[in-house]
């Protein structure tokens, strides 16, 4: 008896005395911090190129056209938002009550009705979305959206595209649909792990926080409707995303 209390007492004292000097030394081991490694020996140079891009929309903003050039560019960002879940209900949903419910009430258990890509195109000059929603995110719908974007514009004009390494971006498929519009679409590749250059993440997180937040449908088409809608709805009111810092001087 006399042991374990003893035992059990010096334990004590022992971590007492460890998270003191923890503390003293502010270190918090209950507290993880990320950080992003730069995997990519030419981050830098990618990175500067990305901002050299977005600093050239911010000077051009009258949809690319200007006398010093031969031809109007229009730069786009681009890039897949797979995995949207088409959720259903298995009970209606229930209304606010006012001083004991404030928010509309979903039933805890939901029907999966399968997942759905986004394909997505952004003008960065103007705001307005290119979007098709798909079963998968594979060449065909990329070069399908390509397409979507390619006979918008003028057949004069270049089509600058930000966007990542992502398989279907350079596939060979898409590599030979790109060599049949020879000078129409150039290619500004963010830096590996450097999806956060890409502003068509700022497009994304607007879809999060507004349609697709809490969505509820009966089926895949019935999300596919729900996100054109959406889409739509932004397209009424586009939304001009702008890189506000630009220090090309980061290593």
């Amino acid at each position: 008896m006399g042991c374990d209390t003893w035992s059990h007492a010096g334990g004590t004292t022992i971590r007492s005395t460890f998270w003191r000097i923890l503390d003293d030394n502010g270190i918090k081991l209950h507290k993880i911090r990320y950080y992003l490694e730069k995997r990519d020996p030419d981050f830098a140079r990618k990175m500067q190129e990305v901002l050299m891009v977005y600093r050239d929309v911010s000077l051009y903003t009258e949809g690319a056209v200007h006398d010093a050039r031969s031809n109007p560019i229009y730069t786009f960002s681009v890039d897949e938002k797979p995995g949207v879940q088409a959720i259903g209900l298995t009970a209606p949903d229930l209304p606010p009550v006012p001083g004991k419910a404030p928010s509309v009430g979903h039933d805890y258990e939901c029907v999966r009705h399968g997942t759905g890509s986004i394909m997505t195109g952004i003008d960065l000059h103007c705001g307005h979305i290119f979007a098709n929603v798909e079963d998968r995110h594979r060449s065909t719908e990329f070069i399908a959206l390509l397409k979507q974007i390619d006979t918008h514009y003028p057949e004069d004009a270049i089509i600058r595209v930000v966007l990542d390494n992502h398989s279907a971006h350079i596939s060979k498929e898409t590599m030979a649909y790109l060599g049949t519009r020879p000078g129409r679409f150039e290619y500004v590749h963010t830096p590996k792990y450097g999806s956060w250059l890409n502003l068509i993440e700022c497009a994304f997180s607007k879809m999060e926080r507004t349609f697709l937040r809490h969505i509820r449908v009966t089926s895949k088409d019935d999300l596919k409707q729900g996100i054109l809608k959406g889409i739509a709805e932004i397209n009424a009111s586009p939304v001009v995303f702008r890189w506000k810092k630009f220090d090309l001087g980061v290593t």
